[in-house]
């Protein structure tokens, strides 16, 4: 059943990465609503989970909230350590650059958290049928997003269209494996409480340093600022309904 259901996750986040390719001609509105979902995932949904599953806190600090701050930290270290290596090869340097393998680590991040969403799914049903169908509403529902991001990240910062599509068909795969996978074995809590509090905090990074600055960089209009809240209001109804 989960992995039958995960199909649907697979459907969802290839219409989402279809979505995000076809309205290229309003690229301020796609990065202002990509802004918003994955805002909305980091504070509404990954950091509300992270807390709760990521076990005792360190030092009076939970631990979820440590490891998305290091994954605020990691995103923005990876970030610089690529540019500065672009430069210094003699390809970039100039403001508003892109290094194309900042695209491809972070969607390949987005692929890892569906392939997380597809483990959660399995082992909710291991749990029972009401808790998997739960899960599954809030996973079908928030991989379009996933999709949409997946295919806005890596095409924001310069790779070939090919690249994207090869990236949303790997986040599309990646559930129906995670659901798989726990036919074999089946994840401790708190170990997938930390992976969502640092994803959730790499996510932020992208979503707050380079997406909704780019969005509103050539075109600060007042639609993409309601794409954005449009894209954090979509995902507090999602995290609503699945609730």
């Amino acid at each position: 059943m989960a992995v039958f259901v995960a199909l649907g996750a697979f459907l969802m986040t290839l219409a989402g990465g279809w979505v995000a390719q076809r309205v290229t001609d309003r690229r301020h509105l796609v990065l202002g609503l990509a802004g918003g979902l994955m805002l909305g995932v980091v504070g509404l949904d990954l950091l509300p989970e992270a807390i709760e599953a990521a076990g005792e806190p360190v030092l009076g600090v939970p631990m979820a909230l440590l490891l998305f701050v290091g994954g605020f930290l990691a995103a923005h270290l990876v970030e610089r350590l690529l540019s500065a290596r672009q430069v210094a090869h003699g390809a970039g340097g100039r403001h508003g650059d892109r290094v194309p393998q900042v695209g491809l680590t972070a969607a390949a991040a987005m692929v890892g958290h569906s392939l997380m969403d597809g483990i959660a799914l399995g082992a909710a049903f291991q749990v029972s049928g009401s808790m998997g169908v739960a899960v599954a509403l809030a996973v079908i529902s928030h991989d379009f997003a996933d999709g949409f991001n997946t295919y806005t990240l890596t095409s924001l910062y310069g790779n070939a269209r090919r690249k994207a599509l090869l990236m949303l068909f790997a986040a599309a795969v990646a559930p129906v494996v995670g659901a798989a996978t726990t036919l074999l074995f089946t994840l401790p809590e708190e170990l997938l409480g930390g992976y969502l509090g640092f994803f959730g905090g790499a996510l932020l990074y992208l979503a707050a340093a380079e997406i909704l600055p780019e969005a509103h960089h050539t075109h600060p209009a007042r639609s993409t600022l309601l794409c954005t809240i449009g894209g954090v209001g979509f995902i507090w109804l999602v995290v609503g309904i699945a609730e």
